[in-house]
C-alpha cells in the first residue's frame, strides 16, 4: 500500500470533501509553566487538512513542549487542543493516538531487537485491534493481511531491502524511516514529526525530504518541528515561529523569510 493509498482510504472513510480547507487541529490559548518558567504562553494555532505546517524557533522556544501537549504527554495549565472535533486536553496519549494522531520522535523509538517487519507489524496489529493490549486470537486471523500491509508501507519508505534486518543494525537515517513507517501504518489523520532529520548526514536528509514530499503530495496532514531551514522551506505550506514560548510570527515560507522578528529571534543561532 502506497502513501497515497493510505491517505486516500482514510479520507474516504471519513467523508472528506476535496478542496475544502478543513481545520484539523486547533490549539487555543495554551499556557504551560515549569517551576515558574513559562514554556508556552498564549499559543493559538490552526492546522488545515492536508497541509504541512512547520513549527520553528530557537532552542528552548517551546516547540517540543507544544507537541507533548498535543499528544497528551503534558497537560497545559490553561487552554485546549481540539483535533478533528475532539478535545484532546485531558486525554491519555493512547486515547489521542486512537483518534488518529501519530508522532515520530526526535530520537527514534523503535524496538531494537525486532526486525524491521516486526516493528511495523506491532502498531498495525495494535491499531487494527482497537487498543494496545493485543488479542492473540484476533491477531492470528489478521496476521497475513497485516504482514502484507506492513511490507507495502516498508517498501514505500525505502526499506524493502532491510525487511528482515534487526532494527539495531540500521543507520540513524534508516531508523528514522522505520519509525515513520510505524506511524504511517496506523493510517493517521495527523502526523507529528519532531526534527525528522536531526543528526542525519546530508544524503539521508535529502532522502527524507523526498519521502516527506511524497507524503505531502498524497495529502496527509503533518506538523513538523525542524531546525534545518532547507528542510522547512522544502516542505512547509505555512510556518509558525516560537520564541520564549510565544508565537512571534505565522505565515507562508516567503513571509517568514522576510520577517524581521524571525531574523532577530534566530540571530546567533541560525539565519532564516
Amino acid at each position: 500500500m502506497s502513501v497515497a493509498e493510505i491517505v486516500r482510504d482514510d479520507e474516504e472513510e471519513r467523508g472528506f470533501k476535496s478542496g475544502v480547507p478543513d481545520k484539523v487541529l486547533h490549539i487555543d490559548d495554551v499556557h504551560k509553566s515549569f517551576a515558574g518558567l513559562h514554556a508556552l504562553s498564549d499559543v493559538d494555532l490552526d492546522v488545515r487538512k492536508g497541509e504541512t505546517h512547520a513549527i520553528i524557533g530557537p532552542n528552548g522556544a517551546g516547540k517540543s513542549t507544544l507537541l507533548n501537549v498535543c499528544v497528551g504527554r503534558i497537560r497545559p495549565d490553561r487552554g485546549a487542543v481540539v483535533f478533528d472535533g475532539h478535545t484532546l486536553t485531558g486525554k491519555s496519549p493512547h486515547e489521542i493516538n486512537q483518534l488518529g494522531v501519530a508522532r515520530v520522535f526526535q530520537t527514534p523509538e523503535v524496538f531494537l531487537d525486532l526486525t524491521v517487519l516486526e516493528n511495523v507489524m506491532v502498531p498495525a496489529l495494535s491499531k487494527r485491534d482497537g487498543h494496545f493490549r493485543l488479542n492473540p486470537f484476533r491477531a492470528l486471523g489478521q496476521e497475513k493481511a497485516i504482514r502484507a500491509e506492513a511490507e507495502e508501507v516498508i517498501a514505500s519508505v525505502g526499506l524493502a531491502k532491510h525487511l528482515h534486518s534487526v532494527a539495531s543494525s540500521l543507520s540513524r537515517g534508516d531508523k528514522r524511516r522505520l519509525e515513520l513507517a510505524m506511524g504511517l501504518v496506523q493510517h493517521p489523520k495527523l502526523l507529528l514529526l519532531d526534527e525528522p532529520t536531526a543528526g542525519m548526514a546530508r544524503h539521508d536528509t535529502n532522502a527524507t525530504i523526498e519521502l516527506l514530499k511524497k507524503i505531502k503530495e498524497a495529502g496527509m496532514t503533518k506538523v513538523i518541528i525542524e531546525h534545518d531551514m532547507h528542510v522547512v522551506f522544502s516542505l512547509a505550506d505555512r510556518i509558525t515561529v516560537l520564541a520564549g514560548g510565544r508565537i512571534i510570527a505565522q505565515g507562508t515560507p516567503e513571509e517568514i523569510k522576510n520577517n524581521p522578528k524571525v531574523k532577530e529571534a534566530y540571530l546567533g543561532e541560525e539565519q532564516v
